[in-house]
């Protein structure tokens, strides 16, 4: 055998748990971009799963709700090291965001209203109107495909938004509907409901030399199903989530901390299609029904979620912190502890159940995986994303059109000329989310430095 083709059987974990952490730190650009990273690392240069492996792991991970670069994380490390090298994996994903969103969180409420702080949120709310369009094109143009070969998945589409954008149904209601459309549709017209291929991972390279997890490596022992090991780990999730949610609710009966645990427990189940699927439900909890915050903070989470690493689903963080801060949940003395208690709480309660469905439910679902009447529904919520998201980017252009006019214009045109020119150069000259919102943000500061906006 060629020496290229010799590779060690194993990875310490000490050098896994080196790399999640820089993971952690590096993971910018959303899903598409933190699975490239992960592609050219533990493919192309490490070596530690075979592209075969790791495609296959995805499209697992891609069937789930939850973030599917955090999830593929933690299927990687526990296909490494068990449930300890999952746990580091999907931890150490999350946590760096977890830490950086505390501090920016506290920036914001402590100096938001200094002249410069605004005018950099003044520019960059106009570029995540734009950044929620292109999300739309993009998921919409992988699942929707041509109108006539796929009206049924259009119709699911249009459906979602009207009821989200005119009927205001709830997110949860939208989601269950799509989905026996997809249990029936799979059933009668399944050519309409199949699939796209599989999610390329970036540069495309094929791995010829072997890997730590190679093709025909044997599945590892733990990761084969046994009821006794489901059971245990089931039990051990429900006390992970019943211990904290019993502290919470003893400490301040069924208070904000209390009421963010059970909500965000359930918006954790719903994000099929990302995070920004699931966005529209996290507002009406967070700003119509809580009032932890208002809309416009919401979209200003949204902006710091995009410029940090981490899954974007962490915006949830910004809104525990937020909430945590305006409702005093540990009094007025300990407002920032109560805050970061609050973030700490929403991000427990968020990610649990992404570990859950990897540890406990991988075997189950990887044996599913290709079969219509597993993945027909599946692709009706996707269809049913497009819609909603949609219904966002509306609601986004609508608060920074009318958040503050000038000029003596019923809107505000030097927004809105922000968001186009972000659009521009998100879908013709394919610039990457980071620096137009970094663009965005310089001109909203110097235009309201220099009065303009």
């Amino acid at each position: 055998m060629p020496a290229a083709e010799e590779v060690r059987a194993t990875v310490p974990f000490g050098e896994a748990l080196r790399f999640w952490l820089r993971l952690g730190f590096i993971s910018f650009g959303g899903p598409a971009g933190q699975i490239a990273i992960m592609h050219r690392e533990l493919v192309e240069q490490k070596r530690w799963i075979s592209e075969r492996r790791f495609l296959h792991a995805l499209n697992y991970c891609m069937l789930l709700p939850g973030p599917e670069a955090q999830q593929l994380a933690t299927y990687i490390g526990w296909l490494l090291h068990r449930t300890w090298g999952g746990i580091a994996a999907g931890g150490l994903f999350v946590l760096p965001s977890l830490l950086i969103l505390i501090g920016l969180s506290w920036v914001y409420v402590v100096f938001g209203n200094v002249g410069w702080v605004n005018g950099l949120f003044y520019g960059i709310k106009p570029a995540v109107a734009a950044i929620v369009l292109h999300a739309v094109w993009r998921i919409g143009s992988r699942t929707l495909k041509h109108p006539a070969r796929t009206p049924l998945l259009w119709a699911v589409a249009v459906a979602s938004f009207v009821a989200i954008a005119v009927l205001k149904l709830p997110f949860p209601l939208v989601v269950l509907g799509a989905a026996l459309i997809g249990v029936a549709g799979g059933r009668y017209v399944p050519e309409q409901f199949a699939l796209a291929g599989a999610h390329a991972a970036a540069g495309g390279a094929q791995v010829k030399l072997r890997a730590v997890i190679d093709d025909d490596t044997p599945t590892p022992e733990h990761a084969r199903f046994t009821p006794g090991r489901l059971g245990r780990v089931l039990a051990v999730a429900a006390v992970l989530w019943l211990l904290p949610m019993v502290l919470l609710v003893a400490a301040h009966r069924w208070g904000t901390l209390a009421q963010m645990g059970w909500f965000f427990t359930k918006a954790a189940l719903l994000t099929f299609g990302g995070a920004y699927a699931v966005l529209p439900y996290v507002y009406q909890g967070a700003v119509e029904q809580f009032h932890w915050l208002t809309g416009l903070q919401m979209i200003d989470g949204l902006a710091l979620g995009e410029t940090t690493p981490g899954p974007l689903i962490m915006v949830v963080a910004f809104v525990g912190f937020v909430g945590g801060w305006t409702h005093q949940v540990l009094g007025p003395d300990a407002l920032f502890a109560g805050a970061a208690l609050a973030a700490a709480v929403v991000t427990w309660f968020t990610f649990l159940p992404s570990f859950l469905f990897i540890l406990a439910g991988g075997p189950l679902v990887e044996a599913t995986h290709g079969q219509m009447r597993f993945t027909a529904p599946l692709t009706a919520i996707t269809a049913a994303v497009v819609g909603v998201i949609a219904t966002l980017a509306l609601f986004f252009l609508q608060h920074i059109a009318l958040a503050a006019p000038k000029w003596g214009t019923p809107v505000d045109v030097v927004a809105l000329a922000i968001a186009a020119a972000a659009a521009v150069a998100l879908f013709r000259f394919k610039v990457g989310v980071i620096p137009v919102i970094a663009a965005c943000a310089l001109a909203g500061m110097l235009l309201r430095l220099a009065g303009v906006a």
